[in-house]
């Protein structure tokens, strides 16, 4: 007999599409943040790095205190709609409130209004809202195969959303008359299209009563379990599975990044910043493809371990391609080899989700406590702390080499540079994602646990 559904068609898609919502922040926001200071309001891209690396020292304590929160709310709408709900309200204030820099109220106080915009967005607002969005995936089905399909429907909506957002969104400042006046109409623009669907997908979907969570895991709970803040960080801290999905999450998106910054490279090497949406396309298409496919491949394969690890396999052969081709002087193979890279990072995506669900059931297995809310502040964290800090990072190199929006011709320093940051970092940060799947076999652990408990049953 096969594992109880909980989901339609409809409830899958309509939970996806809450990626739609979370990209047209995150993508726009990763993607094009960094140029739109450097080169329309004239910031030092340096300054910015370091701003954003200040901002990300208030992450980590806020992602375990909105997974606590999380796992604490009792409403009509369940544990984590309410935050999913209205923590996007949030982040549609604080995007415009980013992309709208006063340009005659000084250098300094252009520098605190962003400062304070992007800690609000990415530690409150973006941390709320991306945590119960992903939490839902444990909250409304113990379906193992519901989970990895909620999870590569979700990322479908993210690619397709990141693609959108990586190939309009130059010609539509353009189109908007350019300026900083352009990019604060962009921003509006995007931020009223998340509210809307991120306010459908909220809706598509209900949570479990939180008795049959708990009887799905194995094991009743009388009474419920209180833990503070503290000993939530603990429970997190004592999980290794946790500690290696929150470093491939964080490395994921320092290479998301590094490929954003992409659109410098384009510009300043390949002399062509339209290219930036074509390279989009070669990234985003097989990852959509990938996605698709993962559910079939995680039961053909029997599990998420191989098929992760296998994925990445081909994602660092890939890259290193992109390096040769890149040096060779081909755009052609560089937008092959990017999408052979693309297709195998596709899986882990799709299944993601899925992994930090049987994460939290290795804690509930080990510790006895339900913690799904706080367990998926490693998404939130990786995003902000990956992505900021990749950012910044981005930011302080691109200082170092002797970048300057004001140049047509950037010097030699800086295309080297470039090189180094597109090229080079995405290869290497690949192969430190696969060492860290190929010690990540969550699933038979857990197996493990409960085959040893079932033995002691019985005896």
């Amino acid at each position: 007999m096969g594992e109880k559904t909980y989901l339609k068609w409809y409830n899958k898609v309509g939970y996806g599409s809450g990626d739609v919502a979370g990209n047209v922040v995150y993508a726009f926001l990763s993607s094009f943040v960094m140029i739109y200071l450097t080169n329309s309001v004239g910031l030092s891209a340096g300054i910015v790095g370091t701003l954003i690396a200040v901002s990300k020292l208030f992450d980590g304590v806020t992602d375990i205190f909105f997974g606590a929160m999380i796992d604490k709310t009792h409403t009509r709408l369940g544990k984590a709609r309410p935050w999913m709900l209205y923590g996007y309200v949030g982040c549609a204030v604080t995007l415009v409130a980013i992309f709208a820099i006063p340009v005659d109220i000084g250098t300094a106080a252009q520098y605190v209004w962003f400062f304070i915009a992007y800690t609000l967005l990415n530690a409150v607002f973006y941390t709320a809202n991306n945590i119960a969005y992903s939490a839902l995936t444990s909250l409304c089905t113990n379906n193992s195969k519901e989970r990895v399909q909620m999870g590569s429907c979700r990322f479908i909506f993210a690619f397709a959303t990141s693609l959108l957002i990586q190939s309009v969104t130059v010609g539509f400042v353009a189109a908007c008359g350019g300026g900083a006046g352009a990019w604060r109409t962009v921003a509006v623009v995007y931020a009223l299209v998340g509210l809307a669907v991120n306010t459908v997908s909220c809706l598509s979907v209900k949570e479990l009563p939180e008795e049959e969570l708990t009887m799905a895991a194995g094991k009743e709970e009388k009474n419920e379990e209180k833990y503070g803040l503290l000993e939530a960080g603990k429970l997190l801290i004592s999980n290794r599975f946790y500690l290696m999905i929150c470093g491939v999450y964080i490395l994921q998106q320092l290479y998301g990044a590094m490929i954003n910054a992409g659109i410098y490279y384009m510009t300043y090497v390949l002399k062509n910043e339209n290219l930036y949406g074509v390279f989009s396309w070669a990234v985003n298409i097989p990852l959509i493809i990938a996605l698709v496919l993962t559910p079939m491949l995680v039961e053909r394969w029997k599990g998420l371990y191989k098929l992760n690890k296998r994925g990445y396999m081909l994602a660092v052969a890939g890259r290193l391609l992109v390096v040769a081709a890149a040096y060779i002087g081909s755009v052609p193979l560089m937008l092959a080899f990017t999408a052979v890279a693309a297709f195998g990072q596709g899986p882990w995506q799709g299944d993601m989700n899925a992994v930090i669900a049987s994460c939290s059931e290795y804690t509930f297995l080990t510790k006895g406590k339900r913690v799904d809310g706080t367990m998926y502040s490693c998404t939130s964290l990786g995003t902000k702390l990956g992505g900021g800090l990749g950012t910044a990072i981005s930011g302080w190199l691109l200082e170092i080499s002797g970048f300057s929006g004001t140049l047509e011709v950037q010097p030699v320093s800086c295309i080297n540079m470039l090189h180094f940051m597109y090229l080079w970092l995405p290869l290497i940060l690949n192969l430190l994602i696969l060492f860290l799947l190929s010690k990540m076999n969550v699933e038979e652990t857990n197996a493990e646990i409960k085959r040893g408990r079932q033995n002691l049953g019985t005896n």
